[in-house]
């Protein structure tokens, strides 16, 4: 079957991989240069299915209204005069309560800790290596002694879900991770999740790239997807570039960008961007040698060893398309990293990046067939694109193959939010 994969970021390039794998021919088309350019360029590198949770929270509504009026604050909302922010943001807000949050999270935990069991299979599979890939873990960082008890509490939902945890004071925060002996920030205690990991999506995209390459699989870069044709009763071709492309099935992956093309199609696809920050930074030769990946939980930023960088990533800001970097949120990463890590680190030659989240209202991606039979989605990954990207594009991989995938798909489709399938 002649398969058109829409978008090139990680989850683009994982479902061309399965389906390639599954004997498909392959095009795989991207507005970008190359892969892995977008959403899949600067994020936090954490692969961390125990952190896999909604953004829909209880509490939340109050916690974002109030930040956003803070100066600094991680978390922004700017209003648009925009009938899809506001019609998500409603859907957002109505998952914001107790029983929402736990059965969302389940969902996400359940996709999340597969995909990085299809992660290592597939890096096994391809044998690609390169995109600093480390299986050390992740410690939650409290600076607090009541961040610490909502550690406590979270524990508590992780043995509930069979995840593997330990709790730690300060003492052994710096025995486990002797990097941090040089920090001043507070630490209270940690949560360490062993079996989390971290590493590069975009080499991981770009590594992919080539092997697949190799293997006969077709790339148009710098193509951008203008529009999708159909008639009556199947999707009929893609307006791409100057030209139009025809195949049998299609798959979108376009991230924040999967509404716009949707639409015409009579698909609302409830994914919105949460616009993120990252920096990079390189490491000099005393530089800080950790391995297990940091998640300072005061600020909500990411801090990850990328080979010889040092990436930290975080904010939340709700306000349309703009990826224009902002100076006070770059320079509040840079002060959280400097407080981990006040020597080795060249802060003068510091990266700074802006990306958009894909997010679903109530958290999980939007997985799987729609009312046009030839059509499919993998969209919505919000925050835990790279994080869930294997294991979502092998689910629609099976789909589109007719087989059922590996793990319960319930509250993963489009049918949650009356997108019918076929």
């Amino acid at each position: 079957m002649r398969v058109l994969v829409l978008g090139a970021g990680v989850v683009g390039m994982a479902t061309a991989y399965y389906l390639w794998r599954d004997g498909h021919e392959v095009t795989v088309v991207d507005r970008q240069g190359g892969p892995g350019l977008e959403a899949s360029y600067g994020n936090a590198g954490g692969l961390c299915p125990s952190f896999a949770g909604p953004w829909a929270a209880p509490g939340m509504v109050a916690k974002a209204l109030r930040l956003s009026l803070t100066p600094r604050s991680p978390i922004r909302f700017r209003p648009q005069p925009d009938l899809h922010q506001w019609t998500w943001l409603a859907r957002w807000v109505a998952n914001c309560n107790v029983e929402s949050f736990r059965r969302n999270k389940l969902r996400m935990q359940r996709v999340a800790h597969y995909s990085l069991a299809c992660l290592r299979t597939l890096v096994d599979e391809a044998g690609l290596d390169g995109f600093d890939f480390h299986s050390d873990g992740v410690l939650q960082l409290f600076r607090t002694p009541e961040e610490l008890e909502l550690g406590r509490l979270s524990a508590r939902a992780l043995e509930e879900l069979g995840i593997a945890w330990r709790l730690l004071n300060a003492g052994e925060v710096d025995a486990l991770e002797p990097a941090l002996a040089q920090r001043s920030a507070p630490i209270a205690g940690a949560l360490h999740l062993p079996s989390d990991a971290s590493g590069d999506s975009h080499k991981f995209s770009k590594a992919l790239h080539q092997h697949l390459v190799a293997r006969g699989v077709r790339f148009l870069f710098d193509t951008p997807v203008h529009a999708i044709e159909h008639e009556a009763a199947a999707i009929t071709g893609v307006q791409a570039g100057p030209q139009r492309l025809v195949a049998d099935a299609y798959v979108v992956a376009l991230g924040s960008f999967a509404p716009r093309l949707l639409r015409p199609l009579g698909i609302r696809l409830p994914v919105y961007p949460l616009k993120g920050y990252s920096i990079t930074v390189p490491v000099q030769d005393d530089g800080p040698d950790f391995q297990t990946a940091l998640m300072d939980e005061h600020n909500k930023v990411m801090i990850s060893r990328l080979g010889g960088r040092v990436r930290a990533a975080g904010m939340g800001e709700l306000g349309g398309y703009d990826l224009s970097t902002d100076p006070e949120q770059r320079d509040m990463l840079v002060n959280v990293v400097r407080e981990f890590f006040p020597v080795g680190l060249d802060f003068d030659r510091v990266e700074t990046w802006a990306g958009l989240r894909p997010m679903t209202p109530d958290g999980p991606p939007v997985l799987g067939r729609t009312h046009w039979p030839n059509l499919f989605l993998n969209s919505g990954h919000g925050s835990n694109g790279w994080t869930q990207a294997c294991g979502t594009s092998r689910i629609v991989a099976d789909i589109l193959a007719g087989r059922s995938p590996a793990i319960d798909m319930d509250g993963l489709t489009g049918e949650r939010f009356g997108i019918a399938s076929a």
